[in-house]
């Protein structure tokens, strides 16, 4: 069985393709069109037409190249910058209408599910009791478990585009005291999960997202040339380092760094701000960085549950309102 997933997010549409053998996502091909709605969406605000126009242009695309390679109706869900624009449905019916395919949206605490999903089939089960960190454009997600389902999770509004915007718009680089302002709201935002991880004592802590892999880049991780299988982590005090160095640096300083893309310098300064605050936080001292996040844990449900299991959610979701700015814990029930 060939399947296919279509990742909308604040930056970038990803596909990936991957053959369902013995219950194991196996990739096939994987392709990436860059949109940049986080350059054009303020938070909270709607998805302008021009943006709605380069999404249709993208996820057509998308889906025209999942049945190239032979995967045809792609699964396909958009994150926050879609979630919790207030066009939200207009922007779906039409990139239904125009497309065919059926763009989702999906709670803050369902990709984090999903991307627990994903981060534990890959640590396995030696990993133990598992902390998820994921820093996305809009929002951020945790989560702990002891087993394949979380035990709770919390989506917040500390995505490094979306802290971006809020609080270093107009000044690059930003004034330290823009970034203690940014500091103290994450430590605001976090204190109720970040309190949940210290009391539940993970054995292990994993990170995923882009903003993740480029910091740990930055610290010293191994390149992406080197493989999935190359054993990366992120230690609390080098990315301390790489905070105080990221924000004395203008947007295309960054870019020149290792590992910071240029399209992700801008926000590479947030995201840092958001990861070392959520590890000191949490009291964790390092982070592994794991390759397998929310794509893979939605193929991983479509394998291991069939496919009534991605009807039932987008069906219970597609009605949810976007997502409030206060914190939110849940106990995972999917």
């Amino acid at each position: 069985m060939r399947i296919s997933v279509v990742d909308v997010g604040s930056n970038t549409v990803r596909l990936a393709v991957a053959d369902a053998e013995d219950g194991v996502p196996l990739p096939v091909h994987t392709a990436k069109w860059r949109l940049r709605l986080s350059d054009q969406v303020r938070p909270g605000g709607s998805i302008p037409d021009e943006a709605v126009e380069r999404l249709v242009d993208a996820v057509a695309e998308a889906s025209r190249t999942a049945t190239r390679w032979g995967a045809a109706n792609p699964l396909a869900f958009a994150t926050a910058v879609v979630r919790n624009a207030p066009n939200r449905q207009e922007v779906l019916r039409t990139v239904r209408a125009r497309t065919g395919v059926e763009l989702s949206t999906l709670p803050g605490e369902v990709e984090a599910e999903l991307t627990f999903l994903g981060a534990r089939r890959w640590m396995g089960w030696r990993s133990g009791p598992l902390a998820l960190l994921d820093i996305g454009g809009g929002s951020l997600e945790v989560a702990f478990g002891r087993g394949r389902v979380p035990d709770f999770v919390a989506s917040l509004p500390l995505g490094a585009g979306r802290l971006t915007h809020e609080f270093f718009e107009g000044q690059d680089p930003p004034s330290p005291e823009q970034v203690r302002a940014l500091r103290r709201k994450v430590r605001h935002q976090l204190r109720d999960a970040a309190a949940r991880i210290r009391w539940e004592g993970p054995h292990t802590a994993v990170a995923t997202s882009r903003t993740f892999q480029q910091l740990g880049r930055l610290c010293g991780a191994a390149p992406g040339r080197h493989g999935p299988f190359m054993e990366r982590r992120l230690h609390r005090d080098d990315l301390r380092e790489a905070t105080v160095r990221l924000a004395a640096l203008s947007t295309a300083d960054r870019a020149l760094l290792p590992g910071i893309s240029a399209p992700r310098a801008a926000q590479s300064l947030a995201g840092a701000v958001v990861g070392h605050t959520a590890m000191k936080l949490t009291g964790i001292k390092t982070l592994t960085l794991c390759p397998w996040a929310i794509r893979e844990g939605v193929l991983l449900r479509h394998i291991e549950d069939g496919p009534s299991w991605w009807a039932e959610i987008t069906r219970r979701t597609e009605a949810a309102p976007p997502d409030p700015v206060p914190l939110r814990i849940a106990t995972a029930t999917s």
